[in-house]
């Protein structure tokens, strides 16, 4: 099979730019976990609101995911990702503006539907254009660039949000996200890619997809191990700190940085480490046999630490999920080249209505806790065992069908 491979200077320039897109997008992603304590304040959200106005980002960006996959094998990263950051300005600055939770809601949504091709773009790009060996630590150092993002959110923000206040900071991003679209369009190649030479000319299909055993046996983990670490990561980790933990506002948004430069520093040794154990689909199947239940071990503790469970714990949580992110690159190189951005963008799909479903429902379990008089406390550990159960049979589901 002929793939156009580039050369190593324009595959680097290449990965910066997309990187730079995936910063911004993570960063939007996890940024409400800093603002909460404004918008509850501004907007007297319930831990409902909160959650759904959070999982907003989720819903839009799952929207748009099937669709995307087509996009991407047709039309190329470079047009799609600049055209759909366009949204993502649009939704930025209708954010800054709003003055009710509806508003908030819509302008959260389309700024989900905006970033949704910052990962899958870049993935389907490097499938063709990266040499296959290299998948997993593009993808790993990716993600990489996605903590940054989300440290960015943390404590950086809690800095200028007494100065500029959360619009303002919406107002800037809008900005640097107009600056990105210009650095995509000017270096990122077109997508001349001629599949004659690569396949045949059957340009494969969702059922294809959804039929495979093996992105099959990844649909429970997909939406609740990865969609329920999205939850908590990009939202209720602040919460917890500040309801559970006892911490100040200020003292959350540094538990936040915590989090997510353990996570940034994880994603660098493994995308350095991971191409000398995880070459291929089989490698993946018996790294997350081994690791995916480690971070269940580390929720159950902190469930069982509660008040006592505070940013360290968090932080070994998320780093313990690591082993999460070999289904992605595992999932692409599943696929025939025609089907790749299809299977990302379906993988993604799942990823984020999870995200969504999990971070809402999280909010849901807390105020219905308080509701039949247990404490907010015990509401947050109620949510949290929702995630571990689910996350554990989903896991089971998981070795079941790699077995057979």
């Amino acid at each position: 099979m002929n793939k156009p491979i580039l050369q190593k200077s324009k595959a680097i320039t290449i990965f910066l730019v997309f990187a730079f897109g995936y910063f911004i997008s993570t960063l939007l992603r996890a940024i409400n976990a800093t603002i909460s304590p404004e918008l509850v304040l501004d907007f007297d959200l319930t831990a409902g609101q909160l959650g759904l106005l959070s999982g907003g980002y989720f819903l839009g960006f799952a929207s748009v995911q099937i669709p995307l996959g087509y996009l991407l094998d047709s039309k190329g990263p470079r047009k799609i990702v600049s055209y759909f950051l366009l949204l993502t300005i649009i939704g930025l600055i209708l954010f800054s503006l709003s003055e009710n939770f509806t508003s908030l809601l819509v302008s959260r949504i389309i700024i989900g539907i905006g970033v949704g091709a910052c990962l899958m773009g870049p993935l389907t790009a490097y499938r063709v254009w990266f040499q296959d060996e290299t998948q997993q630590r593009a993808n790993s150092w990716m993600l990489m660039m996605g903590a940054m993002g989300m440290l960015f959110s943390s404590l950086p923000v809690q800095y200028f949000l007494p100065s500029v206040g959360w619009r303002g900071i919406f107002l800037f991003l809008a900005l640097l996200t107009l600056i990105c679209i210009f650095l995509i369009i000017f270096f990122i190649p077109a997508w001349n890619i001629n599949r004659k030479n690569i396949e045949n000319k059957n340009e494969g299909s969702l059922s294809e997809v959804w039929n495979n055993s093996f992105f099959k046996s990844l649909v429970p983990m997909g939406f609740f191990n990865y969609g329920g670490l999205f939850a908590i990561q990009t939202l209720w980790a602040g919460p917890w700190m500040i309801t559970v933990s006892g911490y100040t506002a200020k003292e959350s948004a540094e538990g936040l940085f915590l989090i997510y430069i353990s996570l940034l520093i994880s994603f660098f040794c493994w995308g350095y480490f991971v191409p000398r154990f995880s070459k291929n689909i089989n490698d993946a199947k018996k790294l997350l046999k081994f690791g995916a239940p480690l971070n269940l071990i580390v929720l159950a503790y902190i469930i069982i630490l509660g008040p006592n469970a505070g940013a360290v714990h968090w932080a070994v949580f998320v780093v313990s999920s690591i082993f999460l992110s070999l289904t992605q690159p595992a999932v692409g190189l599943a696929f025939s080249l025609n089907n790749a951005g299809k299977a990302l963008t379906s993988f993604n799909l799942l990823l984020f209505i999870g995200a969504f479903f999990l971070q809402w429902v999280i909010g849901l379990i807390i105020d219905i806790s308080v509701f039949f008089n247990f404490t907010e406390i015990t509401g947050f550990r109620n949510a949290m065992t929702f995630i571990l159960i689910t996350s554990f049979l989903s896991y089971l589901y998981f070795i079941k069908k790699v077995q057979n």
